[in-house]
């Protein structure tokens, strides 16, 4: 059987809409270079209110964003300030460091309004960790999406068989969003160390075998996974692996110290700052897993 395990996520609530957290998980650290996996709604946001993540510092790390339904503002140290939709791809490398924040767009909080999408985190190779911030966003008709055996495959990030993403990523990546119609099937090659398959709704078989909604499924290294569904969606994470890596809060690095100087940094505010926020979340004095994104 492809499947190695099979993984029940976390069930938070963030102030308003619910993540489900399958990575990272007891047992579990990273799926290749993802070291982070939340599942964002679906939720309803009443009219008049709406999203707000302040201002936070990541470091090492890139943050990746994709929307299946609503919008974020980003906003961070750099300047950016960018809304995204579904379908576009938001890529942040924080790199030695960077701040931003996440908000409903002014226009959607007017009216009632929903989220739903995946946000992840992807660690950055050893000798890239300390790169100069940078952020992309990818519209949606820039992301190679394409019709195969009643499946829509959109490739988010890395590269499946010819076809190569133009979302820049420091590692060997495999991100993809596939949605089923009229009994799909697709067929996953073996073309990564590491491969998992998240299933956003139910009805997913894996070789045949039931995979239950909102959980995460982790495949045997080197076999191939063919996965059908009558309708529905799920997303494939995988890669190869690059060590052990320090998790706390919102920073990650392969070198624990790093993360001690970052700690030391945000609570004496030697971050870049959010132009025009003046908001931010200060250093807990103790983490929980409802870290803001």
């Amino acid at each position: 059987m492809p499947i190695h395990q099979l993984l029940a996520p976390e069930v938070k609530d963030l102030g308003g809409f619910i993540a489900r957290r399958s990575l990272p998980t007891p047992g579990l650290q990273m799926v290749g270079p993802f070291i982070f996996f939340d599942h964002l709604g679906p939720s309803e946001l009443p009219a008049g209110q709406g999203i707000d993540v302040r201002p936070h510092p990541h470091i090492n790390l890139a943050t990746v964003t994709y929307l299946f339904d609503g919008a974020f503002m980003h906003r961070d140290s750099l300047g950016t300030v960018q809304e995204i939709r579904p379908g576009a791809v938001n890529w942040m490398t924080a790199g030695q460091g960077i701040v931003h924040s996440e908000r409903s767009p002014e226009r959607d909080r007017e009216q009632a309004a929903s989220i739903h999408g995946i946000q992840t985190w992807v660690a950055l190779p050893a000798e890239q960790e300390e790169t100069a911030p940078w952020f992309h966003h990818y519209a949606a008709d820039e992301i190679p999406t394409w019709q195969e055996n009643g499946v829509s495959i959109t490739l988010i990030a890395g590269r499946l068989g010819d076809r190569t993403s133009p979302v820049k990523a420091l590692s060997p990546i495999l991100y993809l969003d596939i949605v089923f119609e009229q009994a799909g099937v697709i067929t996953l090659p073996a073309a990564y160390s590491e491969q998992a398959v998240y299933s956003i709704d139910a009805g997913l078989t894996v070789d045949g075998t039931a995979l239950p909604a909102r959980q995460l499924a982790i495949l045997e290294p080197g076999q191939t996974a063919t996965l059908a569904a009558s309708s529905g969606r799920c997303m494939v994470i995988g890669g190869e692996p690059l060590g052990q890596r320090f998790k706390w809060w919102n920073f990650v690095s392969s070198r624990q110290d790093r993360i001690e100087q970052a700690k030391t940094d945000w609570r004496t505010n030697r971050f870049a700052t959010v132009p025009d926020e003046d908001e931010r979340i200060p250093l807990p004095e103790q983490v929980t897993e409802a870290n803001p994104m």
